[in-house]
């Protein structure tokens, strides 16, 4: 998976946003005004940062020590980096992203900020 196939199934999700609030090398999703996907467009290897259940995400991390990692710059506890490097297969890839948008979709929305 590239960039693009990240950004093409995010954006197919009901209520899901495309926005750069940090800097332009960060795109980020949101559903419903929160964030469920961050998406770095320089880093080599490809990674992207997912939340996630905080017991599924140590035993993620146990199972996959090089490709999940905790956060990076966020929550340990409930946020996951996923190193794209082969290891994991588009369907692994494609769930962490499922469970990440059902998460934050089931969620309350967040009021606007003006």
């Amino acid at each position: 998976m590239n960039v693009e196939d990240i950004r093409e199934y995010c954006i197919a999700k009901e209520n899901v946003e495309e926005t750069f609030p940090f800097d332009e090398d960060t795109l980020v999703f949101k559903v419903n005004g929160k964030m469920f996907l961050l998406l770095s467009l320089t880093d080599t290897p490809l990674s992207f940062n997912v939340k996630c259940d905080p017991d599924r995400a140590i035993e993620l991390r146990g199972l996959y020590e090089n490709t999940i990692l905790p956060g990076y710059h966020m929550s340990k506890k409930h946020w996951n980096t996923i190193v794209v490097n082969g290891t994991l297969n588009k369907k692994m890839l494609l769930e962490q992203i499922d469970h990440s948008y059902a998460l934050v979709a089931t969620g309350k929305p967040t009021k606007k900020r003006s």
